[in-house]
């Protein structure tokens, strides 16, 4: 089909942009998708939805120390941007005026559609911003939805593993569902495709990472539709790159989400002061839509928004965006550099930094990206040489962040970076030092931010999703953390240094042990043998990949208050072990050991979860290691490392 022009149609209360291909429908002035006209379909969108219902932005914020308030965002003036045979960009905006007191959402919000022709899609975006003078708000969540027609589309994909048929939104109700423990995971106990059947549903078992997402949708039946949203980059999104996001579920639903708190949990949310200027653009994404004739072609629509994908990233940042916030390629920069790790115990040399994440982040603090939410982020993994050119960086002052797999910690450069428009920064060779003190006693796991190397069980058979079963994601399965009971049904965990092996004997989830109706706290135990003793101060590195409401406890080789060697209480919301995920937010420890409290011989170390009565509680450890004591001639080089590096003491 040749290049249509692109038309714009005003029909009552609604505004429709066609291009041949594409036909969008919104309500004005509230800016809501109410129809999608593609391939044959006069409708995409979900039909028994109401027309606010159907593809619409919405947020969760809250006055500080107020309650959390759900809402649609809707504009409350529509507007043309740009009219041409090409393009299309329309806008719905609300405008909010600092002068009038009150409980309103204190943020303008400037909604945006743009067709082009000959494109199967089209781009959305929003401008949020909060004028000086503002009260003072938090920003908890917001995204944009996409609830498609549920008598057509049953198929979802959002990798090249993690695709299949879904069950119907009536199945999750009562007499078709059975709501479990955590409210979100339904077992499907009559639903309408009996082959669904004993199986769970949970929206947050489709949860992926920032940077192993970018494409996820439906493919529709009758005609075979595909419907992808895709994302072009992530600087926009909060978090980083190691942020989990939702993705699709059950309805069928779409989402792009931009700025959330899942697997993080409070310490992610954006807290704007009162009089705090703010503005950012969320987006532009793309939705993508193909389709083919041939049924058995349908596989293929997803290979196609893959390839969709690599094409919208290879032409960003967009030329056809019709905003002065939103900036080019020639207005933005680029930062180059090669990054290094010294680590004296692996080699005497430096070490090419190979696949490491490194990035630009207004955070100031190491690790802090994880948690930064106002600004906007930007990454890239270097080569198998450490090189690496982060392009396409809207100006500004940044932090220099990054970690390295198989290091523990996270790197933040002494020295801030300048990213000036048309210019690329030359930030030389960078030099990464992981804290370390003294050789390596013992170690377990291995250092990637994930329990990913840890025992992850088979689901109980009374809960299973069928996706996950012999799947490297066996840790998306429903109900794990009572698995722990079922696979120590007596003793908690004993771990033997050179004997056990991690990925068969260390449970990847601390978390409570199931006795009766009750859960209690659990004890680890780490055994392991030193033939001698050297006077000083031990160091145990702990990496935890996330932790949600535990207290946890080390002790060494007796358990009470002479010899814990470390306590924290209440570590964490992040809720990783209930949501399916396998991470969370990264924490690094650094805990001294008196060598006084070593023994020539066997020693035992326990780690305890001492929060009891939480069936939900838990902490996945990334990594642990212990560490002779340092060396005279290395102690002043550990001051200094330690001087800035996160380290927390008893």
């Amino acid at each position: 089909m040749g290049k249509g022009n692109v038309r714009l149609i005003n029909q009552g209360p609604y505004v429709m942009l066609d291009n041949d291909l594409v036909r969008l429908t919104i309500l004005k002035p509230q800016g809501y998708l109410t129809g999608i006209k593609y391939g044959g379909m006069d409708n995409i969108l979900d039909l028994q939805s109401n027309e606010s219902n159907r593809g619409y932005w919405d947020m969760n914020w809250n006055l500080p120390g107020g309650k959390d308030r759900y809402q649609s965002v809707n504009g409350a003036e529509y507007s043309v941007i740009y009219n041409s045979n090409d393009k299309l960009e329309i806008s719905f905006r609300s405008t909010y005026d600092p002068s009038n007191k009150g409980t309103k959402l204190p943020l303008s919000i400037d909604i945006r559609y743009i067709l082009n022709s000959g494109v199967s899609g089209f781009h959305c975006y929003a401008i949020y911003e909060r004028p000086a003078g503002s009260p003072a708000f938090d920003l908890v969540q917001t995204r944009m939805v996409f609830k498609l027609r549920r008598d057509k589309f049953h198929y979802m994909a959002i990798s090249d593993e993690k695709q299949r048929v879904m069950p119907m939104p009536e199945d999750l109700l009562p007499g078709r569902g059975k709501q479990l423990i955590v409210p979100e995971s339904v077992l499907l106990v009559n639903p309408i495709n009996p082959d669904l059947k004993g199986e769970v549903d949970d929206k947050y078992q489709y949860s992926m990472d920032n940077k192993d997402g970018g494409v996820h949708g439906w493919i529709g039946s009758g005609p075979v539709i595909g419907f992808w949203v895709i994302f072009p980059s992530h600087e926009f999104r909060n978090g980083g790159p190691t942020k989990q996001n939702l993705t699709v579920h059950t309805g069928p639903t779409c989402l792009a989400m931009f700025h959330g708190t899942h697997y993080i949990g409070d310490d992610i949310v954006a807290q704007f002061q009162e009089g705090e200027a703010w503005r950012k653009v969320f987006g532009p994404f793309f939705v993508y839509l193909n389709s083919t004739s041939n049924v058995s072609d349908a596989y293929n629509l997803w290979i196609d928004a893959k390839k969709q994908r690599l094409l919208e990233e290879a032409t960003w940042p967009y030329e056809f965006v019709s905003s002065p916030y939103y900036l080019n390629a020639k207005e933005r920069g680029s930062a180059t550099a090669r990054l290094f790790v010294q680590e004296r115990f692996v080699s005497e040399s430096l070490i090419p930094a190979k696949n490491a994440y490194v990035g630009l982040s207004t955070a100031r603090a190491q690790g802090a990206w994880q948690t930064e939410s106002k600004d906007y982020q930007f990454w890239v993994q270097t080569d198998s040489n450490g090189n690496f050119t982060i392009k396409n960086v809207i100006p500004g002052v940044y932090g220099f962040h990054g970690w390295v797999p198989g290091f523990i910690g996270d790197f933040l450069d002494n020295a801030l970076v300048t990213i000036s428009e048309g210019s690329e920064t030359q930030l030389g060779n960078l030099t990464y030092v992981p804290l370390r003190d003294g050789p390596t006693i013992w170690e377990i796991g291995f250092p990637d931010r994930t329990a990913i190397g840890f025992y992850v069980p088979d689901a109980n058979p009374m809960y299973v999703n069928k996706l996950f079963v012999n799947s490297p994601e066996k840790f998306r399965q429903y109900g794990l953390w009572d698995r722990y009971t079922d696979v120590h049904p007596e003793y908690d965990q004993t771990f033997t240094i050179g004997i056990s092996d991690p990925k068969k004997n260390w449970f990847f989830a601390h978390v409570d042990r199931r006795v009766a109706d009750k859960y209690i706290p659990s004890t680890w135990t780490i055994k392991f043998l030193l033939n001698s003793i050297k006077n000083g101060i031990y160091k145990l590195r702990l990496a935890i990949a996330s932790a949600n409401r535990s207290d946890l406890q080390v002790y060494l080789n007796d358990m009470d208050k002479e010899h814990m060697v470390f306590q924290v209480m209440n570590l964490g919301a992040e809720n990783a072990v209930c949501r399916h995920g396998i991470h969370g937010l990264y924490r690094l420890f650094s805990i001294d050991i008196p060598s006084s409290l070593l023994l020539n011989g066997d020693n035992s170390m326990f780690l305890v979860q001492a929060r009891g009565g939480d069936a939900l509680c838990g902490i996945l450890y990334d990594y642990l290691r212990l560490e002779a004591p340092a060396s005279p001639a290395n102690s002043k080089q550990r001051e200094e490392l330690e001087s800035f590096q996160f380290d927390s003491h008893v």
